[in-house]
């Protein structure tokens, strides 16, 4: 790449946004050089996902915050690193991710989970551990950016604490590679760690957006005997059998057709990746009594609480949650992608559509409209 530009405040293109619902601003920012701990990333390839949508509505309002770069899923090349990174370089091909992995705290030496303390998935923070500043500014006034989901990917350039940066193989495409920054990582990752799904199995998902079927490309992947996709709109029947759901099943007055499709008894692991809490119990009751594992993935904004009954877990099946699929993620994500590589998940598959970055507006509408996976946008 050329060190022409370490240490220089980078002048870019970035979709801003300004205000909840508004349509994003293609503008020119100013990025400042990465501090203690820090990467500095150009972007090549970026996508949407429904977390980058909701936040974009601005649907939670404790978590708004203008003016933002949003965006999350992405991959690129290391421009430079701050004071103290030593696993990242300037050349490095890499994945940004908005679950970090410290490697040091007393939750990333956990191998129960995949949380971190201080880079761990958190809505609600716009700025840099490291100083509680920006790197992101306008370039007229100097007015600050906030960050978003530790990446703020909407941009050709970023700036992205150093424990969410995985470095990846220089030899794997970059365009794969941007899959793995969330929805493939998170669905893939939930059939596989949270769940462990088991070869001749039988699996229900609800929900058949990205991550949806990405439990789906895990679960075939692992074996599964039968994979039972729920959703509400028909026409994403067609991509969820391509991707290895056996049986498809709209909801409505279709009411007990899962035991029927599994003999009776429920299924062995049900998915929840729909934020809906009268899904998430249907989800539920579609497991197998005595040992039926419901795992949440959906986002679930609202104050509801669990749709359940205390009594009804003493039936036998569980309910958990799944954060980045149970990745560790700079442990994890490298040998994961090497595991896609060799063809274990279709990562291609995924790629719905393809936009240069300039219409990113529009790849958001084909997604809000269903009519999207992921669209990957070139920058």
């Amino acid at each position: 790449m050329g060190n022409n530009t370490a240490g220089e405040v980078i002048t870019c293109k970035a979709a801003v946004a300004w205000g909840p619902g508004q349509a994003l601003v293609m503008e020119e920012i100013l990025v400042d050089p990465p501090q203690k701990m820090e990467v500095r990333i150009k972007v090549l390839f970026t996508s949407i996902c429904h977390t980058d949508l909701s936040a974009w509505k601005g649907e939670n309002e404790s978590q708004r915050a203008y003016p933002r770069i949003f965006g999350h899923e992405a991959s690129g090349i290391v421009e430079s690193v701050g004071e103290g990174v030593t696993d990242l370089k300037e050349g490095d091909h890499v994945v940004p991710i908005f679950n970090g992995e410290c490697g040091e705290c007393e939750y990333c030496r956990c191998e129960r989970t995949n949380m971190c303390r201080d880079y761990g998935v958190n809505p609600m923070k716009k700025a840099m551990v490291a100083d509680g500043g920006c790197r992101f500014r306008t370039k007229e006034t100097g007015e600050p950016i906030f960050h978003f989901l530790n990446t703020s990917t909407f941009s050709e350039f970023t700036v992205v604490e150093s424990a969410c940066v995985v470095k990846v193989d220089p030899g794997f495409p970059l365009e794969k590679m941007a899959m793995l920054s969330c929805g493939v990582s998170t669905g893939v990752g939930a059939a596989w760690n949270t769940a462990d799904v088991k070869a001749g199995s039988t699996v229900a998902i609800f929900g058949l957006g990205s991550v949806g079927l990405a439990v789906a490309a895990g679960a075939r992947a692992r074996g599964a005997s039968k994979i039972i996709g729920v959703d509400i709109n028909p026409a994403k029947f067609v991509k969820a059998q391509e991707l290895g759901i056996t049986d498809c099943i709209n909801p409505k007055g279709l009411e007990g057709e899962i035991k029927r499709l599994t003999g009776g008894g429920g299924v062995d692991y049900s998915f929840e990746c729909t934020g809906n809490s009268a899904v998430l119990r249907e989800a539920f009751l579609s497991t197998h009594l005595g040992w039926g594992l419901t795992v949440l993935l959906g986002v679930h904004p609202g104050p509801k609480m669990l749709p359940l009954h205390p009594m009804e877990l003493f039936n036998g099946q569980q309910i958990t949650g799944s954060v980045f699929g149970g990745f560790k993620g700079k442990t994890h994500i490298p040998s994961f992608a090497e595991d896609c590589m060799r063809g274990a998940v279709n990562l291609e598959e995924f790629i719905s559509h393809e936009l240069p970055f300039e219409k990113i507006n529009e790849a958001f509408q084909l997604l809000q409209g269903g009519e999207s996976l992921r669209c990957l946008m070139h920058l």
